[in-house]
């Protein structure tokens, strides 16, 4: 089994910044990709950005030049810098891996975390 626990998440004025972080525990075999997903009221779930363990990366063009996401294999762990934060950044964001898990033995899956509330203020 996989779990994903991220934390981070806030209130904060518009232009201001926030670091998620999201750690995955548990009988991991590997992780080739994490990233990040939100949704807010009313809207659908929509990619943010994803990061491989090679570290190529991939955006959502409404973060880009203003959204970093950066990975620590070692410690399992995806992160994602938030700066020049708007109004219509608030959503839950969610962290999701792909995975493989050793015990019980799954083949790879997506794996989605609990989310953490991201709320910008204009």
């Amino acid at each position: 089994q996989v779990q994903l626990v991220e934390s981070g998440g806030g209130l904060v004025q518009a232009g201001g910044s926030l670091r998620l972080s999201c750690a995955a525990s548990g009988s991991i075999f590997s992780i080739n990709a994490m990233g990040w997903f939100r949704q807010a009221p009313g809207k659908q779930r929509e990619l943010v950005a994803t990061i491989t363990s090679g570290g190529s990366t991939n955006y959502a063009d409404s973060g880009k030049g203003r959204f970093t996401v950066s990975r620590d294999n070692a410690k399992n762990t995806v992160y994602l810098q938030m700066n020049s934060l708007k109004p219509e950044d608030t959503a839950v964001y969610y962290c999701n891996a792909d995975a493989l898990s050793l015990s019980p033995f799954s083949a790879s899956t997506n794996y989605w975390g609990q989310g953490t509330q991201v709320t910008v203020s204009s």
